[in-house]
């Protein structure tokens, strides 16, 4: 899942895309109102976290919202502010906020009301994921196969969640890096054969067929069932 970071202090910024790293997340970062209008509009976000007060365009993060909605109905929105008062809570949440966080705030409670978020999305309507006999809790993020539970990192786990939420389509690597890492990835070309290898050998299942099939030239599948 991919996530936008809409931050003016970059040492907060930052702070935010490395837990969300961490958290299997991939985030970019834009520091003003002009550069996150610009990455929403050329990128494919499955949230956005959006600082209140932002450079660049009047209106700050209140008209960055309100142009985010008019351009996506669904995208959820959480925004981020240090004026904890009802009437700039309303405001927000009028221009299309879906959740209001009040700085300072520990990185335990942004990152669930980010998942919080992420379930009610209509794009992540179903509440398990199932596809190829694989079983994923996007709640508990867990996977099952065959009854047993499948231990994955947050890497893993993102890979295989991006997958399965486009079943029965042929993914490309490109498609996965722009997804599961983000738009700072610089690191080895192979890094998506790399966790297709580890993926495949946590699902394997003796007598079962693999859950991940390489389309050569093209990416990777997995099934639809039935």
């Amino acid at each position: 899942m991919r996530i936008l970071v809409v931050e003016d202090d970059a040492r907060l910024a930052d702070v935010v895309r490395r837990a969300l790293g961490e958290a299997g997340y991939a985030a970019d970062v834009a520091h003003d109102g002009p550069a996150a209008l610009e990455a929403f509009e050329v990128e494919t976000y499955d949230l956005v976290v959006l600082d209140l007060m932002l450079p660049g365009i009047a209106g700050g993060g209140m008209e960055v919202c309100r142009v985010m909605r008019r351009h996506s109905s669904d995208v959820p929105i959480l925004m981020l502010t240090a004026l904890d008062s009802l009437r700039r809570k309303v405001e927000g949440l009028d221009a299309g906020a879906d959740d209001y966080l009040v700085k300072p705030f520990h990185l335990s409670e942004l990152l669930a009301r980010v998942r919080a978020l992420m379930r009610r999305a209509p794009r992540a309507d179903a509440p398990v994921l199932e596809a190829a006999g694989v079983l994923l809790d996007p709640a508990t993020r867990t996977a099952h196969r065959a009854g047993r539970s499948i231990p994955l990192t947050a890497k893993e786990y993102a890979v295989l969640e991006y997958l399965m939420r486009n079943a029965g389509h042929v993914v490309s690597s490109s498609q996965l890096i722009d997804h599961a890492w983000d738009t700072n990835y610089q690191g080895v070309s192979n890094v998506v054969q790399t966790y297709i290898r580890y993926l495949r050998v946590k699902l394997a299942e003796p007598g079962l067929p693999e859950v991940i099939e390489t389309r050569r030239g093209y990416g990777y599948l997995i099934a639809v069932d039935g």
